[in-house]
């Protein structure tokens, strides 16, 4: 089966390419078309304004952490019931880890043989665009730069000088439309991008006035012909990547059988806790998991789980409520001083913390399971991949195994307890604690296709808890 597909690139980040990816989501979907969307890189923020605009869960497509034949695989086992497959892109086209750029845009535009829309900024420039989508068009051959959409254009006449100089200079690439100059048109912003969807109020405002910009102003059935004008996907087992993978295979993932009893994982889910990457879900869920989500936030005490996963967000935009919440921390604190496995990253381990300062100076108490403080800054204090490897056995881990994930955060951690040793060793440093058997964190956000032994591991504890639970009840 022909999966429609195309690829959102921008020149660099903030020329509009999540703007535009998001109005064109909104457009083929209120046309009828069942529109799979899909984020280039590690991103959490995207995906969750791709899956509202949809309906539909929004994966990220990272060579890193998936090698080329996972990403193939993963784009074709999700997008098979869809219409259309919107791939947004990340910073420019090109740009992706070390000088070999994998895991760009690019790369996996070649992974997943799609054509390739080029967003491109035309402010204070005109014929000069023609030399900058030269250069991306001739950077490297083999990806199929087919269409430019251009924006912050200042008139008419300014987009007839662009297109005109595009149409003369270049062969093969189709100017696809443009977007006026509109400050109105714009989400909120935060340190990691923009704000995420469960905080964005104006989300669906801003939907509307997309698609009216977007009908008016871009050649939307030429865009719609180049995403149905790809060949059938063939999964390549040697699928050029320039990413140094081991081969992952997504069969080879731990799959319960659907008859066996699932075990309830409990997923910290609210306007805090919501970085995850979805196909994590997917492959809890294909292990045999339940997804029970709970709220830190708005919850009086945990639902009845075998194991929890506290993942990222912002918490510290919210600290004075998850302070306030007494009720809740004192029940999560019992049942994880009583055993209950936890693993948590990035804002979760802000969460067990002994208190979070925030930038004006002023402390709130969190749940203590980590002794030490964490301190928000202005500055970042870490950011990109890390290949970790376990220093001792864990919650995720057997002493030795490896795994993969991403960093990304502006709050550090002080007055660290002499008694805690890193739980994992990575090229840059030690990363991660274990403050007591049954609970594992760290500040990376790891992605389970990177080793199928992430989520055996998890369930076997989940399993002996929950046997143990049962028991002694």
């Amino acid at each position: 089966m022909k999966q429609n597909r195309l690829v959102i690139a921008g020149s660099r980040s903030g020329v509009g390419k999540t703007t535009i990816s998001l109005g064109l989501m909104a457009v083929f979907s209120q046309q009828g078309l069942q529109v799979q969307p899909y984020k280039v890189g590690p991103d959490y923020i995207d995906p969750g304004f791709h899956t509202l605009i949809t309906g539909n869960k929004s994966y990220n497509l990272d060579s890193y952490f998936l090698g080329g034949t996972g990403v193939q695989q993963l784009f074709m086992q999700s997008s098979k019931q869809a219409d259309l497959a919107i791939i947004e892109g990340v910073m420019g086209l090109y740009d992706g880890k070390g000088s070999a750029a994998a895991s760009s845009t690019a790369e996996i535009a070649k992974l997943l043989a799609a054509p390739v829309i080029l967003v491109i900024d035309a402010a204070k420039i005109a014929q000069s665009a023609a030399a900058v989508v030269y250069g991306y068009q001739h950077y490297d051959p083999e990806v199929d730069l087919q269409g430019v959409i251009i924006n912050n254009v200042s008139s008419k006449h300014h987009y007839q000088l662009l297109k005109t100089a595009l149409l003369n200079r270049l062969a093969g690439v189709k100017v696809l439309g443009y977007l006026p100059k509109n400050l109105e048109l714009k989400l909120a912003e935060r340190h990691l991008g923009l704000v995420p969807v469960q905080e964005s109020i104006q989300l669906k405002e801003f939907s509307q006035q997309l698609k009216k910009y977007l009908n008016n102003y871009l050649d939307l059935a030429a865009i719609l012909e180049l995403a149905e004008s790809v060949e059938e996907l063939v999964i390549n087992c040697s699928a050029n990547t320039k990413t140094i993978e081991k081969p992952v295979n997504l069969a080879a993932f731990p799959n319960r059988a659907k008859q066996q009893l699932a075990l309830r994982i409990g997923i910290a889910y609210d306007q805090a806790f919501n970085f995850y990457y979805q196909f994590n879900f997917d492959l809890l869920r294909k292990a045999g998991a339940e997804l029970v989500f709970f709220s830190p936030l708005h919850d009086k005490k945990l639902p009845e789980v075998a194991a929890v996963y506290l993942g990222g967000g912002f918490p510290e935009s919210f600290l004075p409520d998850l302070a306030a919440n007494q009720e809740f921390k004192v029940d999560f604190i019992r049942q994880v001083k009583a055993g209950l496995p936890l693993y948590a990253e990035c804002g979760g381990l802000m969460y067990l913390a002994n208190s979070v300062i925030n930038l004006k100076g002023e402390s709130y108490p969190m749940t203590a399971i980590l002794d030490a403080e964490v301190v928000m800054t202005d500055r970042l204090q870490a950011m990109g991949y890390r290949e970790v490897t376990a220093q001792q056995d864990s919650l995720l881990f057997k002493t030795g195994q490896q795994a993969r994930g991403h960093l990304f955060h502006y709050s550090k951690l002080k007055r660290v307890a002499s008694n805690l040793t890193a739980s994992y060793l990575t090229k840059k440093g030690n990363l991660g604690y274990q403050p007591q058997p049954n609970v594992l964190c760290s500040y990376l956000h790891l992605h389970f296709a990177s080793n199928p032994e992430l989520i055996k591991n998890l369930l076997e504890q989940a399993s002996k808890y929950q046997i143990y639970q049962e028991r002694n009840n």
